[in-house]
């Protein structure tokens, strides 16, 4: 008897499925399944890496990239959101948070980009492949939300720049920015290289653009100078918490941990201990001075608001269209507003761009879906944008701002789910082998999760019973 028939998928199916590669073998006993797919598995290892005796400014090019697409997520709109609202309140006091928010996700991206390269797995291959069924099931619901909240900031961003630029309705912003993400990730097909370049370049117009802001607004140094040291009425005044913490959630952002542990796949490495420490060395190095990009886009916006808003008495500013309105006049320079909107749609885009990777990685690593890359990025953008649309037409400007903010602290209530895995994973000796983390590590990667822990929940009872 023929059985073949049983065994034969239709061809529809076929369009939506596609048939994994035969995935590597994992070196270490420390994990449940020792074969696995690999992560975004179109562009594995597709970028070739020079010899070990190469130049290191070779190397460091060869490795360039991954981390300004990470960067990409600590400069996007729910920042813009929660520093322009903590500069207009509290002018400088907030960029030693900033900074300390900065110096956190620098530690936690070389965890994320170490697991990625000694392990073959990213963040969310390793949790379904740790915990139990249900345990990953929890997981992989509460990263989606954080996708969804980090993409309401970034959708809404992208259309309010649109509307301020050229007066297009916000609803009709966000569906744009859905079809022009997907065409920009079509060029994944043509090459990792050219989304990596693509997001060079945006980086460059938002750096730039918040250069002649910071010139424009004529801020105060020495309060700038002190604004960097920590101050403890932060933690103290409520008010200040809340936007503290939405600043850490904006900063240290969830996604970019699964995100970062699948892009670092695409460097074709040799699979020996010298080839993936060399890896990590380089991974760093890109996303380590990448976050210092993101540190200075990030401080420029607090500054921006600090010197333009709360130094002339404009406190309750929190909405990107106030702000908007207020930089010329306030600032006395014509360029400011237009440059701040460009600036904010470049920062939409690609945060839009590198949030629907995060998202197809996230739905395959923890459920294991194997279907055609546009099918995968339809889906998740269609998670993260559906309650971006609903929120601009039920409230369209008014209240974004403060929607913008909450996103963030949504963001940083999930942080937790997302960083104890990731030490976790990173400190085990029977996973990781010989890159185990070594002692100091493990001491600062705790002390960093015990701290967003604990701001956690003291701004859950500050919620709840305040």
């Amino acid at each position: 008897m023929n059985n073949s028939s049983t065994n034969t998928v239709s061809q529809p199916v076929k369009d939506f499925i596609e048939t994994p590669p035969k995935p590597p073998v994992s070196e270490h006993p420390g994990w449940r399944q020792a074969r696995h797919a690999p992560s975004l598995q179109e562009v594995y290892a597709s970028i070739k890496v020079p010899a070990h005796d190469a130049s290191f400014w070779r190397k460091l090019f060869a490795f360039w990239g991954p981390g300004l697409m990470v960067a990409v997520g600590y400069m996007d709109p729910g920042n813009w959101a929660t520093d322009i609202a903590g500069g207009a309140r509290y002018g400088y006091t907030l960029l030693s948070v900033i900074l300390i928010s900065n110096l956190f996700a620098m530690l936690l991206q070389h965890l994320a980009a170490k697991l990625g390269i000694v392990t073959g797995r990213d963040l969310a291959q390793a949790c379904r492949d740790h915990y139990s069924k249900p345990v990953a099931m929890v997981l992989w619901v509460l990263c989606e939300i954080a996708i969804a909240a980090c993409d309401l900031a970034e959708v809404i961003g992208s259309a309010i720049a649109l509307n301020l630029l050229f007066g297009l309705p916000l609803p009709w912003g966000v569906v744009l920015t859905i079809l022009d993400v997907l065409v920009v990730l079509y060029f994944q097909n043509k090459g990792f290289r050219i989304i990596e370049s693509i997001v060079a370049g945006l980086i460059v117009v938002i750096f730039g653009c918040f250069l002649y802001e910071i010139i424009a607004s004529n801020p105060d140094w020495l309060g700038i100078a002190a604004g960097l040291v920590p101050q403890t009425r932060v933690v103290t005044d409520p008010g200040m918490l809340y936007i503290a913490i939405g600043i850490l959630g904006a900063t240290v952002m969830p996604h970019n941990l699964y995100l970062h542990s699948s892009i670092v796949q695409t460097r074709a490495i040799e699979q020996t201990e010298e080839g993936k420490r060399m890896a990590i060395k380089f991974a760093t190095i890109d996303s380590t001075v990448a976050l210092f990009l993101a540190f200075f886009v990030n401080a420029a916006i607090l500054v921006t608001a600090a010197a333009a808003f709360h130094r002339n008495g404009y406190f309750n500013v929190a909405d990107i269209n106030d702000a908007h309105k207020l930089l010329a006049p306030v600032l006395g320079a014509g360029a400011a507003s237009v440059l701040f909107a460009v600036a904010l749609l470049a920062s939409g885009q690609n945060s839009t761009l590198t949030g629907t990777l995060a998202g197809q990685i996230v739905m395959e690593g923890f459920l294991h879906i194997r279907l055609k890359p546009w099918m995968r990025r339809l889906i998740t953008r269609a998670i993260a944008v559906i309650p971006a649309l609903i929120v601009t037409i039920l409230y369209g400007e008014k209240g974004t701002g403060e929607l913008l903010v909450l996103s963030q602290v949504i963001l940083s209530l999930q942080l937790s789910f997302a960083v104890v895995p990731l030490v976790l994973f990173t400190g085990s000796k029977l996973k990781m082998g010989v890159f185990t983390n070594s002692l100091l590590v493990k001491v600062l990667a705790w002390t960093v999760s015990a701290i967003i822990i604990t701001l956690n929940a003291y701004l859950l009872l500050e919620m709840f019973l305040g």
